[in-house]
C-alpha cells in the first residue's frame, strides 16, 4: 500500500498555493499570555535544571560584580604608592597589588566556570525541546484530517517545524540567561554602587528613565515598520518560491518582465520599510552610549569632587565607572531580549495552535478487525461536500461485489477522486455510509482501513531516496528479490536497468531526474508490491506513451484479478473490460453497466466514448 503510518518522506514539490513563510523577525504573539503559558507547562518538566541555570547565573554574575570593586583597591594601592614615592615617604606595595590581581583572576575564573555550566545546561534544555516539539509535531501530522493540508501552502506546514521551533529554542536559549543575568546584575551592581557612594548612585541611577524613555520613544517608531517589512518579506518569499517554482512556465508565456516588475515593485517596499525599521532600531545603542556618556561624565565629575574631600578613593571612582557601565548595558541587553521574546511567542503561538489543531479519530470504539477483507464495498446514499454549503456528492449508491473491476468515468469536476478520498476515509461522508465487507468503514481503526487499500495517483508521490527504497514503501519488510519482481510486473524494470546505478539510483528532492512517465512506473511497482485486497487506480497510465500504457494495463490486469478494484479514468478505452462502469456527472452516478451495455444505451457514456473516438480517428 502506498499510504503508511511507518514514514513519512517530504511530498514532491507540489503547486504554489500561496506564500508559504515561517515566523518574521519581530512578529508580534496575538495571545502573547496565552503562547508564553504553554511554553511554561512544557518547560516545567525541566524545572529543575532552569532552577539550577538560575542559581548559577546568579552566581556567575556574583562574582562577576565583585571584581570592580576588588580590582578598585589595586588602583588605589597604586595611586597611594605613586604619591609616597613622589613625596620620599615610601614605594609600590607589588605584593598586595599582585594578591589583588590574583583574587580578581580567580573571580573572574570562577564567574566563567559558572557561566559555562548554566550555559551548556540551557543549551541541552532548549534542544531538548526543541526535538520534543519537532517529534510531536511530526506525529501530529499523522493524525490531521486531509482539509487542513488542502487548505494550506507546503511551506506553511513546513516552518512550523523548522523556522518556529529553531526561533522558539533560539529565543529560549538566549532569553532566559540573558533576562536572569540582567538582572542579577542590576542588582548586583546597585548594591556595589550604594556601598561606594549614595550620592553617585543617585546621579546614576537618575540615567534609567532617561534611556527608558529614548527607547521606549525608537520601538514605538520602528515597530510600524518592521511589520510592513515582515508583511512584504512573506510577499517576496511567495513571488520567489511561485516564480522559480512554474519558471517553465513564466518562460513559455513570455512573462519575465511581468515578474521582474512584480518582484521590483515588492522588493521596493521591502527596501524602504526594511532601511526604516533596521535604522531605527540601530539607534537604540547610540542613544544608551550617549546616555552612558552623560552618565560617565556626571559620575567623573561628582567622584571627582568627592575625591578631593577626601569622601572616596581614587580605586572607588575607577570602581564605580565600571559600574555605571555594567548598569547600562544590562538595560540594553533587556530593550534587546524583549523584541527576542516576542518573536519566541510568536513562534511558540504557531506551534502550539498547530499542535492543537482538529485530529483525525485514529481508533474506533469498538474496532472491526478482519481476518481477511473479501473487497465487499457499498456505498449507500452517500452525500458530501467539501464544504457544508456546497453538496457535490448527492445520494450515490452503488454496490460492489468482490473482486469487481469498477471503473468511475466522468468530465472533469464530477466527483470522481472524491469518491475515492471517501472511500479512504481522507473525509468523512456528511450523510449515508460506506461499508466494507458489511462494515461501516467508521467502525474500522485508520490505519487498518487503509491497509486494506493499494493506491495509485495521478499524481506520483516519490521521495529523496534509491529507487530500490521508493519501491519497497509499499511493503517496508519486503526483500530486493520481491521489488524486483514487482518492478518487472510495472514493465518499470528494463529501464531502471539502464539508469545509472539501477535500483540503487538516487531519486533527487523532486524526482527530476527521471520522467514523469518513469515516475508513474515506479508509483505501479510499488502498488504491485503492495499486494491489497483493494486497489485504487485513480489516472495511473495518465503520463505514460501508448505502447507502454498496454504493457501497464496487461499487468494491471493480472493484479487486479480476484481483488476490487476502483479505476478512474478519462481514456475509456483502457476500462472497456470493466464489470461495471460507474458513469458520474455533476456528484451523481447517471449511468451504470458494463461497455457493451452503456454504449447500447446511446446515452451520456456513449457519447463520451464516441467523442474520444472521433478524436481519435481526426488526430
Amino acid at each position: 500500500m502506498e499510504n503508511k503510518d511507518v514514514k513519512m518522506p517530504p511530498k514532491t514539490r507540489g503547486p504554489m498555493r500561496g506564500p508559504g513563510r515561517g515566523m518574521m523577525p519581530g512578529e508580534k504573539a496575538k495571545d502573547f499570555k496565552w503562547s508564553i503559558g504553554k511554553l511554561l507547562a512544557y518547560l516545567g518538566n525541566y524545572k529543575i535544571g532552569i532552577i539550577v541555570v538560575m542559581i548559577f547565573a546568579a552566581c556567575a554574575t556574583v562574582f562577576n560584580v565583585v571584581g570592580p570593586k576588588v580590582l578598585g583597591k589595586a588602583t588605589t594601592a597604586l595611586s597611594e604608592g605613586l604619591m609616597n614615592k613622589i613625596n620620599g615617604t615610601g614605594g609600590m606595595d607589588f605584593n598586595y597589588i599582585g594578591k589583588v590581581l590574583l583574587f580578581v583572576l580567580g573571580l573572574y575564573s570562577i564567574s566563567a566556570v559558572f557561566s559555562f555550566i548554566q550555559g551548556w545546561i540551557m543549551t541541552g534544555i532548549t534542544q531538548k525541546l526543541c526535538y520534543r516539539l519537532r517529534k510531536e509535531i511530526s506525529e501530529k501530522i499523522n493524525r490531521m484530517p486531509m482539509k487542513y493540508f488542502e487548505s494550506r501552502t507546503y511551506g506553511e506546514v513546513l516552518s512550523r517545524i523548522t523556522n518556529d521551533v529553531d526561533t522558539l529554542g533560539m529565543g529560549l536559549n538566549q532569553s532566559i540567561t540573558t533576562i536572569i543575568t540582567a538582572v542579577a546584575t542590576m542588582l548586583g551592581v546597585l548594591v556595589m554602587m550604594l556601598s561606594i557612594s549614595p550620592l553617585m548612585t543617585l546621579i546614576a541611577v537618575i540615567i534609567l528613565p532617561v534611556s527608558a524613555g529614548l527607547i521606549s520613544f525608537v520601538v514605538k517608531k520602528s515597530q510600524k515598520y518592521f511589520k510592513t517589512q515582515q508583511e512584504y518579506l512573506g510577499h517576496i518569499n511567495g513571488q520567489i518560491e511561485e516564480t522559480y517554482g512554474g519558471h517553465t512556465v513564466v518562460k513559455s508565456f513570455n512573462k519575465e518582465a511581468s515578474m521582474v516588475k512584480q518582484f521590483d515593485e515588492t522588493n521596493t517596499v521591502l527596501y524602504k520599510s526594511a532601511w526604516k525599521s533596521q535604522f531605527l532600531s540601530g539607534m537604540m545603542q547610540p542613544i544608551m552610549n550617549f546616555v552612558g556618556n552623560l552618565g560617565y561624565a556626571c559620575v567623573a565629575l561628582s567622584g571627582g569632587l568627592l575625591a578631593i574631600q577626601g569622601a572616596i578613593t581614587i580605586g572607588d571612582i575607577q570602581a564605580f565607572i565600571q559600574y555605571v557601565k555594567n548598569f547600562t548595558q544590562p538595560i540594553t541587553q533587556i530593550a534587546q531580549v524583549i523584541n527576542q521574546v516576542q518573536s519566541m511567542a510568536a513562534a511558540s503561538e504557531r506551534v502550539f495552535e498547530f499542535l492543537e489543531e482538529e485530529e483525525e479519530d485514529q481508533f474506533a470504539q469498538n474496532p472491526v478487525r478482519l481476518d481477511k477483507i473479501e473487497g465487499c464495498v457499498d456505498f449507500e446514499n452517500v452525500h458530501f461536500g467539501y464544504k457544508e454549503d456546497q453538496t457535490i456528492i448527492n445520494d450515490f449508491t452503488v454496490h460492489v461485489k468482490p473482486g469487481q473491476k469498477v471503473a468511475i468515468v466522468g468530465p472533469t469536476g464530477a466527483g470522481k477522486t472524491t469518491i475515492v478520498k471517501l472511500l479512504m476515509r481522507f473525509y468523512d461522508v456528511g450523510s449515508g455510509a460506506i461499508l466494507v465487507d458489511g462494515h461501516n468503514i467508521k467502525d474500522f481503526n485508520r490505519r487498518e482501513l487503509r491497509d486494506a487499500f493499494g493506491m495509485v495517483l495521478q499524481d506520483t508521490w516519490l521521495y529523496k531516496d534509491t529507487i530500490m527504497e521508493n519501491i519497497r514503501y509499499g511493503r517496508l519488510d519486503a526483500t530486493d528479490e520481491e521489488v524486483i519482481a514487482a518492478a518487472k510486473a510495472a514493465h518499470a524494470h528494463h529501464f531502471i536497468e539502464t539508469l545509472p546505478g539501477g535500483y540503487q539510483m538516487e531519486l533527487n528532492e523532486d524526482a527530476s531526474n527521471v520522467s514523469q512517465g518513469q515516475k508513474q512506473l515506479l508509483t505501479i511497482a510499488r502498488a504491485i508490491l503492495a499486494d491489497n485486497p483493494i486497489l485504487i487506480l485513480d489516472e495511473a497510465t495518465s503520463s505514460v506513451d501508448t505502447r507502454t500504457e498496454i504493457q501497464i494495463q496487461n499487468a494491471m490486469d493480472n493484479l487486479m484479478k480476484g481483488r476490487t478494484s476502483f479505476v478512474i479514468a478519462h481514456r475509456l478505452s483502457t476500462i472497456k473490460d470493466a464489470d461495471v462502469i460507474l458513469v458520474m456527472k455533476d456528484g451523481d452516478i447517471v449511468e451504470q453497466g458494463n461497455h457493451e451495455e452503456l454504449l447500447a444505451k446511446g446515452g451520456f457514456y456513449a457519447d463520451l466514448y464516441n467523442s474520444q473516438f472521433d478524436e481519435a480517428e481526426s488526430a
